[in-house]
């Protein structure tokens, strides 16, 4: 019997660690083991141990502590498997609707044991690679219509082509893992859970453009991944299969691992290569392409991390197969990082072409508190919201690009009707903004000027001028910009005012938020008949703004009031309104 715990990031970070120091306390003295395995993209769930029978049955328990850990070790080892925090059969649809091939490995291998890997038939991609030769290689991945994961949706095999084609006595290989989109996770899950996945696809790709050294450029922030590749690296060059002569085929390869700053334009092809070269991040017009002229001026092949994680599956089941799945454009299967308003957020991995519905009904359960669904947020801050009465449209690059949103890396938040639109589209554009590199006008004046405006509307101070404004400040950034950052950042003011232009008038005409959630133009009111004068808002709040007597209906002083919330979260009685335009003093 195998008792895999979840240890990436957010299983840690939702005490992941208590969780196996009560396994490892009650296991004392028995043959049972516990294996600390990767995020199985159950985050919702988190802490979560996987109890795997002699006979291959499967049983996840979620939402542990120390305390119900110890229970379930002491019931195992009764030869009993408890019901308690064991996931339902609606929680499993979870993962029953998913087609995985990025994340077969995470939550299953112990990313820190090469042997985990190989033993479940890792490098035997790499080995099967070295008897095809560089051409059959990249017919194998034209077969596939594998296209990069990382945003642009790129024919994979045509950047692998031209990096093959290119003449020089050095080549390079880079992995682009330099997530930056606020809710995505998706890289970080794979790196955690399952690095040699993505270093055999680097070292496959090395083969195929004949390139001898790969350089993964990921984002400092994730200190557990790093860890990992580190000792996945080592353990590679222990076994013999990094280094000179790898099975004695006569190709040569190693890695290199770069910490970029946390810099998002750095997610920019050559941007990122500025960053590799000791250079501040910034991009630069193309041609000569990366594939032609990249890291030190030589031949590099740059794919994202999701893309290399594809390869190996590519490889030992033939481009055939993954073609199968997907659409006519879009093949294979894309991994979603859902976040937000969403029952069950995780990782997803599905065969592209299903709907954006199905997705988050059919496999994540709905809306929390069975909401309304109002819009989801694809494509990171560089995307777009496509509304509910859109969310019946498959997902591929074309018809996602359809909406006005973009793939992206594959980050979902999903929005309900208490979400206030103009204020999501301020929120990414002041994280664009933020992160323009400054070296062109368009994205670094233009996307300012943009914020500005958004500020002043939902202060209440928006001016009827100003939607139209935004729309040609937008349009003249998608154009003028030098690099996908810019071309992209308008996105999310574009397809907000598209498609809920109704909630940018009631800002300006109205002054009021529909969502009721922008601050200056709401107020809380205390609702007399429901207040049963407990105090306890009053105890809460952070700027003594509520008054009153015990037992008697207690007030909100409208000017002391920061709209914190914390009365609405603490009052039993339902007593605290939210009031936006009319019935406001």
């Amino acid at each position: 019997m195998r008792f895999l715990l979840g240890y990436g990031s957010c299983g840690i970070a939702s005490g992941a660690q208590t969780v196996l120091k009560g396994l490892e306390k009650a296991f004392e003295g028995t043959d049972y083991i516990v294996e600390k395995v990767g995020c199985n993209g159950l985050c919702f769930a988190e802490p979560i141990v996987e109890v795997v029978t002699d006979s291959g049955e499967s049983f996840l328990y979620g939402r542990l502590n120390e305390t119900t850990a110890i229970e379930l070790a002491e019931s195992v080892k009764k030869g009993e498997l408890p019901l308690n925090n064991r996931l339902s059969d609606e929680e499993m649809a979870f993962l029953n609707g998913q087609k995985r091939i990025v994340l077969s490995g995470c939550g299953k291998i112990d990313p820190e044991n090469i042997e985990s890997y190989i033993e479940n038939g890792g490098y035997t991609a790499l080995k099967t690679a070295l008897s095809m030769g560089a051409e059959k290689i990249i017919e194998e991945i034209k077969i596939s219509g594998l296209r990069g994961r990382g945003g642009a949706g790129f024919p994979t095999y045509i950047k692998w082509q031209s990096a093959r084609n290119s003449v020089a006595e050095e080549k390079y290989i880079v992995c682009n893992a330099d997530e930056g989109d606020p809710g995505a996770f998706m890289d970080r899950a794979v790196l955690e859970g399952d690095p040699h996945r993505v270093l055999e696809g680097m070292m496959i790709s090395g083969i195929a453009v004949g390139a001898s050294t790969g350089i993964i450029y990921v984002r400092a922030e994730y200190p557990l991944a790093v860890k990992r590749l580190k000792m996945a690296i080592e353990q590679m060059r222990e076994k013999g299969i990094l280094g000179d002569n790898i099975f004695d085929s006569g190709f040569s390869f190693d890695f290199r691992i770069m910490m970029g700053a946390g810099a998002f334009v750095c997610g920019e092809e050559t941007a990122l290569l500025a960053s590799l070269g000791g250079n501040r991040g910034m991009p630069v017009t193309k041609p000569p392409f990366p594939a032609q002229k990249g890291f030190r001026k030589q031949p590099t092949n740059i794919n994202n991390v999701e893309t290399f994680a594809n390869v190996s599956w590519i490889i030992e089941n033939g481009g055939a197969a993954f073609a199968s799945m997907g659409t006519d454009g879009s093949k294979g299967t894309k991994v979603f990082a859902l976040a937000g308003r969403v029952k069950r957020g995780g990782l997803v991995e599905v065969p592209m072409g299903l709907t954006i519905n199905e997705i988050v009904f059919d496999i994540c359960g709905g809306i929390k508190e069975d909401a309304e669904i109002k819009a989801v947020q694809m494509g990171g801050p560089s995307g777009g919201c496509i509304p509910k009465d859109m969310l019946d449209t498959p997902i591929d690059y074309e018809n996602i690009a359809k909406t006005g949103a973009i793939m992206g890396s594959g980050g979902m938040i999903v929005m309900d009707e208490k979400t206030c639109m103009v204020d999501m589209a301020k929120f990414f554009m002041d994280f664009t903004s933020k992160e323009s590199c400054g070296k062109c006008v368009p994205c670094r004046i233009g996307t300012t000027r943009m914020l500005e405006i958004l500020e002043r509307i939902v202060k209440g101070e928006g001016e009827e001028s100003d939607i139209e404004t935004l729309v040609d400040l937008g349009e003249s950034i998608k154009t003028g910009a030098l690099c996908g950052l810019g071309n992209s950042a308008p996105n999310p003011v574009l397809t907000t005012i598209k498609y809920f232009r109704n909630e940018y008038e009631a800002h300006i005409k109205e002054k009021c938020c529909p969502a009721k959630k922008c601050t200056a133009l709401i107020e809380y009111k205390i609702d007399a008949n429901k207040c049963k004068g407990c105090s306890l808002c009053s105890k809460k709040c952070p700027v003594e703004a509520i008054s009153g007597q015990i037992k008697s209906p207690y007030t909100i002083d409208a000017q002391k009031c920061i709209r914190c919330g914390e009365c609405i979260s603490t009052c039993k009685f339902g007593a605290i309104e939210v009031l936006s335009g009319e019935g406001m003093e």
